[in-house]
């Protein structure tokens, strides 16, 4: 049976990963001297708190090839058949890492990776497509193509209280545009072709909510949705309830960013992403969340 192996950042629900049989790859945090393992040795709560209490802003790093290599060895042990999907290489060295351990393991296990081109929860609903086919015994082959559909067809959107922890871990790319406009206004963000850009600007937060759900309710066929959040757990599930209204609940997954990307979101970062048929997707632009409206509002 194809196993599949993922990154810290995919920000699945540690149960539905335990259900799917999902492999973890920890990313690595560090608060000065202090390196931890993404959800493995500090807690959710306790980077939250050191994020908005310690005098050092934390650093990220992807793992090491050797990392990979080791956790491909032991995964070798139940198959030799393994999808790995990570995180977009446009933000990360996260999916060169997962190539460099491949050819340091053993031949006799396929190992196929694939960048997402996406963060977060829409690398989870990514990881999960695949999961479920690989689950259901399916072969290599068709674990591939549903995880490359499932990547045209996923798109996340992301709502941030500020961007100066992505500023400072120079993870802004194209949205760099946003800096000079910031003043008393809320950032959208989404992911373009593995980069993250622009997707508008909201006056107050509330307004910024109202776009993401607009957004949901406007595409057409949504498989699945996922809202990640760092700080707000109670706006979180209310924003769930809210989807809830016109997507059945079983296809939503709410889950806690975690600290490998919050240490670049900060506090107060709401991501949202859904997975619909490509042909969807393709008809609905940026500027649906965008645009002069949204500035003004």
């Amino acid at each position: 049976m194809v196993k599949v192996v993922t990154d810290s950042t995919a920000d699945i629900p540690p149960r539905l990963a335990e259900e799917l049989d999902i492999t973890m790859v920890p990313v690595y945090v560090r608060f000065g001297d202090r390196v931890y393992h993404d959800g493995i040795d500090i807690t959710q709560d306790e980077f939250y708190r050191k994020l908005t209490t310690s005098p050092v802003l934390p650093s990220t790093s992807q793992p090491t090839p050797a990392d990979f290599a080791s956790v491909y060895q032991k995964v070798a042990e139940k198959t030799d058949e393994v999808v790995s999907l990570h995180l977009s290489r446009k933000t990360s060295g996260t999916y060169d890492s997962a190539l460099r351990g491949r050819e340091m393991t053993a031949p006799s296990c396929r190992i196929e990776v694939i960048d997402s081109e996406s963060v977060s929860i829409g690398l989870g609903l990514i990881t999960i497509a695949a999961a479920r086919v690989a689950k259901a015994g399916e072969s290599l082959q068709a674990v591939l193509n549903e995880a490359k559909s499932a990547v045209q067809q996923t798109r996340i959107f992301g709502l941030l209280d500020t961007l100066k922890y992505l500023h400072l871990g120079g993870r802004l790319g194209k949205a760099k545009a946003l800096l000079g406009s910031l003043l008393n206004v809320k950032p959208l963000l989404a992911m373009k072709e593995g980069e993250i850009v622009p997707a508008g600007l909201a006056r107050t937060r509330n307004r910024g909510l109202d776009r993401l759900s607009e957004f949901v309710h406007e595409t057409l066929n949504v498989q699945e949705l996922g809202i990640v959040y760092s700080t707000g757990a109670a706006e979180a599930a209310s924003f769930k309830e809210r989807i809830g209204a016109f997507l059945s609940s079983d296809r939503i997954y709410l889950s806690r960013l975690g600290p490998a990307l919050g240490a670049h979101g900060g506090p107060g970062t709401l991501l949202l992403a859904l997975r619909s048929k490509a042909e969807q997707l393709k008809n609905i632009s940026l500027p649906s969340l965008s645009g002069t409206k949204s500035a003004r509002e």
